[in-house]
């Protein structure tokens, strides 16, 4: 029973296939003949020329192995015909690596093979190492153009898949230990994602397992020996268990086939890692697989399941009513065993057995009397190609750099899945853990980026509540695009957090361009000129910018200081300036970037903490580079080491709307008697006074007197006068101060 209980996703088929010095590998008859058996009407001599091509350009290349070279791609050719895949794609397999690593063009390949196979070849040649980039960055823009090419056509990630495994299974030949741990590490994180993705379990499973060897041999090793033991000790139990569902199956009158299954060693690490849970107290090392004929006969088979065991509550999934994003389908339960053992039953046909193994390989086959992808068949299971990496490869749209675009990528492929529906019926697939939010980016991102709310299972709720399954969920949208505010903690996909990010990065350059163009004018009025008579475009050409805009977000950022483009420009005008009354705050003549221009705060618009201003407070800004305007009560003592930089001072003045729209955070010392209740006294008065305490901390105590220092949450500082007033009638209160120049709090009593 031991053979019997080994993984159903072992590895591929090896024979043949070089792992080492005096291994053999296919021969070209043998690969032609594969290719044969599923696809008859092959080019057999086309198989023949690509075979020999490949053999001859790579010459006398060698591997570490010992081996030739040319026995890599044959291997990849071979593992690909596993898959079952078309002529085309075993001929790529053949030549993937002949453009990079020989003196062969792709021109050369079209004019022999076709276009589609040099099309192929192309998105799967290992691109061109950036020497000016860093390792990861490197690695994040190699996976970003990966992505854009395996979109145009799904075979190109299959080739690549093929390419890794089998580098995986000669990886033990890598004589730098610092190059085996980089390549392991980039397959456990980016290919076995990318091929569960596309349902190649097959695929995904032995390259996890093959990186556990390289990344933690150890803990492998442990696992193996732990799991040896357990089939070990457990044959008669294995054996009785599959006689009894074999048994209920036919009195059922259900024909079907039963296999076991047991957990590979980097599943079993998984769960040990992420349950905090022993190896004995592990539920599901034991899996049955069932096998039948029809859907009928699934559903049949798990109600006699369930009729005759103890079924463990919670434990039951129905994959084949709502079938996986990587088009798995099967029914699952969980049962009481003997020995008190928890048992994983899977009940499935054949077809999605086979669609379970290979994913969207499963679907190449005879249609319209030509071997090819059967795109209807895959959808019809659940699996659309044109979109198994839609999601990760939207995120390229928003704008992301390469080592974003990477970290997004990995939440996007990692996580397992929740199904939400829309008031109308639509069925939204995402990954557990996904809020409201994700949901609303999921629909569109246009419906993301102006989602205000949401109304789940018709109550409102909040954006940062998980969603569960079978959610309704209906999306509350706001009149205009805004990233919201600590959407960090509202959004778990990379798809939402990316287009948040692009969203961001939209609105900085906008309101960087507002400052630059502040600044600007300000720094004209101080030579003496007016703004509105100078042509900004012939400024932006003299500095050498292809816009205005281009120039004010220069500006903005802190990239070009206004002083010296206004030397260069007005030379004459721009050496006798008078700064003395750069403080003074004229609404006729100074527009004003916080009553004008809309600037966000925590994103250009920054409220300092060291003075902590409030609406109706005088306020002064400060142009940090590459940050925004940080925004300083005018007395501010902070102030004073700008006092000889002119160039970052920026003219402010609060909106009217800021007094109903703004929440300022204020810090107050409130020195109280040592009494009891007195603290309760003081916080009940602040929010009678309708401030929002945010922190406490005690900043010192005797035996009469506590001196605690609140934030307290305020429309503007006529609210902060009104709270300070109340507390100071208090009999508990000794003393209350507003706080300037303190730093934030440290702690939280």
């Amino acid at each position: 029973m031991a053979d019997d209980m080994s993984d159903s996703h072992a590895a591929l088929r090896e024979p043949g296939l070089p792992t080492g010095r005096g291994r053999k590998f296919l021969r070209q008859y043998e690969l032609v003949e594969r290719v044969l058996a599923y696809q008859p009407d092959a080019d057999e001599d086309r198989l023949n020329r690509a075979y020999v091509y490949a053999m001859v350009k790579h010459g006398a290349q060698k591997r570490h192995s010992g081996d030739p070279y040319y026995a890599h791609p044959v291997s990849v050719a071979g593992i690909l015909t596993d898959l079952r895949l078309d002529e085309n794609t075993i001929i790529a397999g053949l030549l993937h690596d002949v453009v990079e690593d020989t003196d062969v063009s792709l021109d050369e390949i079209r004019d022999n093979f076709g276009p589609d196979v040099a099309e192929l070849v192309d998105g799967v040649t290992k691109l061109t190492q950036l020497e000016h980039l860093s390792q990861p960055a490197k690695q994040a823009e190699n996976f970003q153009k990966f992505i854009l090419a395996t979109t145009r056509d799904i075979r190109v990630l299959l080739v690549k898949l093929a390419d890794r495994l089998h580098n995986m299974r000669t990886i033990g030949f890598m004589p730098k230990q610092e190059s085996r741990l980089r390549i392991a590490r980039e397959t456990i994180d980016i290919y076995a994602p990318l091929a569960r993705r596309c349902g190649l379990s097959i695929f995904a499973a032995e390259l996890e397992d093959l990186a556990f060897s390289v990344l933690n041999p150890e803990a492998r090793e442990a696992i193996e020996k732990q799991l040896a033991s357990l089939v070990e000790n457990s044959t008669e139990d294995i054996e009785r268990i599959r006689n009894d569902i074999d048994s209920l199956m036919a009195s059922a009158g259900i024909h079907g086939k039963v296999r076991g299954r047991l957990k590979r060693p980097y599943s079993v690490w998984r769960k040990l890692e992420n349950k905090s849970v022993s190896f004995q107290d592990l539920g599901d090392i034991f899996a049955f697989r069932l096998i039948v004929d029809t859907v009928d006969d699934c559903y049949r088979a798990l109600g006699a399941a369930h009729r005759n065991w103890a079924v463990i509550a919670g434990r039951f999934k129905d994959y084949i009513s709502v079938p996986k994003p990587n088009g798995y389908q099967s029914v699952h339960t969980t049962f009481r065993g003997p020995g008190n053992r928890r048992i994983e039953l899977q009940i499935r046909t054949q077809e999605m057995d086979e669609i379970a193994e290979r994913g969207i390989a499963a679907h190449w086959r005879y249609k319209n009397k030509s071997y090819g992808f059967d795109a209807e068949a895959a959808r019809a299971a659940g699996l659309d190609a044109d979109q198994t990496l839609q999601a990760i490869a939207d995120m390229l749209n928003h704008g992301a750099d390469a080592e974003e675009f990477l970290e997004h990528a990995k939440l996007e492929m990692y996580r397992d899945t929740v199904f939400a529906f829309t008031p109308k019926g639509r069925l939204v697939k995402l990954p557990s853990s996904a809020t409201a939010l994700d949901f609303a980016y999921a629909i569109h991102t246009e419906i993301g980026d102006t989602c205000v709310g949401a109304i789940i299972n018709g109550v409102e709720r909040p954006l940062r509540r998980p969603i569960e399954n079978g959610d309704v969920i209906e999306i509350v949208r706001g009149p205009k695009v805004a990233p919201p505010a600590n959407w960090d903690g509202l959004a778990v996909t990379g798809r939402a957090r990316s287009a948040i990010r692009r969203l961001i990065r939209e609105r900085e350059e906008r309101e960087m361009e507002a400052i630059g163009k502040q600044m600007l004018r300000q720094g004209i009025r101080r030579i003496g000129l007016d703004p509105l008579e100078i042509k900004f475009a012939q400024l932006a050409s003299h500095a050498g910018y292809g816009s205005v805009e281009a120039l004010l977000l220069a500006l903005g950022r802190g990239e070009v200081l206004v002083s010296e483009l206004l030397k260069e420009v007005f030379p004459d005008q721009a050496t006798s300036v008078d700064d003395s009354n750069r403080h003074v705050i004229s609404d006729e003549e100074t527009p004003s970037l916080v009553a004008g221009e809309e600037l966000t705060p925590g994103v250009t618009l920054h409220l300092s903490e060291c003075c902590s201003p409030l609406p109706g407070d005088r306020i002064v800004g400060v142009h940090m580079p590459g940050k925004g305007v940080e925004v300083h009560v005018i007395d501010c003592e902070t102030l004073e080491q700008y006092d000889d930089k002119p160039d970052m001072w920026v003219d402010l003045r609060w909106r009217a709307k800021a007094q109903t729209d703004v929440l300022g955070l204020s810090r107050v010392m409130i020195t109280m008697s040592n009494e009891r209740g007195a603290l309760a006294t003081v916080c009940k008065a602040i929010s009678d006074a309708s401030g929002n305490i945010v922190n406490i901390l005690v900043r010192n105590r005797t035996p009469d007197f506590f001196d605690f220092q609140f934030d307290i949450e305020v429309e503007d500082n006529k609210r902060l006068t009104q709270i300070m007033a109340a507390l100071r009638v208090l009999a508990v209160v000794e003393s209350v101060e507003r706080l300037r120049g303190e730093t934030h709090l440290e702690g939280q009593d």
